[in-house]
């Protein structure tokens, strides 16, 4: 009988060297991130030195070498000079930069490296990052007081029931008369804090955390974004805020050729709001003819009316850049006016929210003092 012979199967390398590749991939250094004022100033300057004369490459060589050794646009603009140096496009070098760069400013860049218009191109992602860094500061600005204010005052009521109540309370206990009930409950209050302050404070922070960890996930941000449109004081700043900023994305990427459907989906990623960002995607699949956006808005129902007429007049007229920008400025006015409406509304809120707090305090205090005075009497 002949004898069988098994040959043996060849290895395989490239499972391998798929591993090696994924390994060298997570070996690779994380690049750090710039901030959006980092970005607005990157642009800008970047948008001078092409309007002086140099290339792209010198443009970032000279910007890579400004700045400290180890800052976020010096590694940044290194990179990027590397990647153009050996062949890569300008808008396919930034995508390598995700947390730096949001995918409104890759596809901006591809539409101006197409229609040769770089500059004018970075000129309005200038415009776009300071109408969204005044927007931000403007909201800072309204809840800096309020917070302060209610920062002093918690800590006023954290002084009193941790070294004012105790020593009313020796003065008391001394006298052996029966307290009021406000002045048990505030003598409670304090011996709870005193006592269990650590672990109330760790309950707090626990809670905190996973709050956070929670409202990052798909269904939290949308539950959250949610509670954002419908809050009392703050749904007006919120919500108009987001379709100022829906507006002028969506101009800036269509006056820059980017097709309709390309910009919708740009506009999700950016818009800030995962109830927004739903509703544009679902407005987005139902765009059939890739030009008419203003019946599938309006057909999701989380956009405004006057917002959506607004935007089916500029398409009618041809002219839908116009239209959105109309439509940025008119709900970024709504949105000053609502946030001096929240600082006006929300000053005396807390105002009498920590009057009542610490007028509570007092007259828990005078009272058991008045009772004192009765049984001395």
């Amino acid at each position: 009988m002949k004898e069988r012979t098994t040959a043996k199967r060849p290895v395989v390398a490239k499972p391998v060297a798929r591993k090696a590749a994924a390994g060298r991939r997570k070996a690779e250094p994380k690049m750090p991130q710039m901030k959006e004022v980092e970005v607005l100033l990157f642009t800008s300057e970047l948008a001078d030195l092409l309007e002086a004369g140099m290339t792209l490459g010198q443009a970032l060589s000279c910007l890579a070498n400004q700045g400290e050794e180890a800052s976020p646009q010096r590694v940044i603009c290194r990179d990027l000079c590397d990647r153009i140096v050996n062949g890569e496009a300008f808008s396919d070098a930034v995508k390598h930069h995700p947390r730096t760069f949001q995918p409104l400013y890759g596809n901006m860049i591809k539409a101006g490296e197409s229609s040769g218009a770089m500059i004018e191109v970075l000129r309005r992602l200038v415009d776009h990052y300071e109408r969204n860094d005044s927007m931000k500061g403007k909201i800072k600005s309204a809840l800096s007081y309020p917070c302060v204010v209610l920062c002093f005052g918690v800590i006023a009521v954290i002084a009193a029931l941790v070294w004012i109540i105790p020593q009313f309370q020796k003065v008391f206990d001394s006298m052996g008369a029966a307290l009021p009930l406000p002045t048990r409950i505030l003598i409670g209050a304090s011996h709870a804090f005193i006592h269990y302050g650590w672990f109330m404070a760790a309950g707090v922070v626990a809670l905190v955390i996973w709050f956070r960890k929670w409202a990052a996930t798909p269904s939290g941000r949308l539950k959250v974004d949610g509670w954002k449109l419908k809050a009392p004081l703050i749904k007006g700043i919120i919500a108009n805020g987001v379709y100022a900023s829906l507006a002028f994305t969506l101009k800036t990427l269509l006056s820059n050729g980017v097709n309709v459907l390309n910009a919708l989906k740009i506009a999700e990623e950016t818009c800030g709001n995962a109830v927004i960002g739903k509703a544009i995607s679902v407005a987005r699949k139902r765009v059939t003819d890739g030009t008419t956006i203003s019946g599938p808005l309006a057909a999701s129902g989380a956009f405004p009316r006057m917002m959506t007429d607004m935007l089916a007049v500029g398409e009618q007229a041809g002219d839908m850049a116009s239209s959105l920008e109309n439509i940025g400025k008119r709900y970024q006015k709504d949105m000053d006016r609502n946030i001096t409406a929240f600082t006006n509304a929300l000053e005396p809120i807390l105002i009498v929210t920590i009057a009542a707090v610490v007028g509570f305090v007092a007259v828990a205090i005078l009272m058991a003092v008045f009772n004192m005075s009765k049984a001395i009497g």
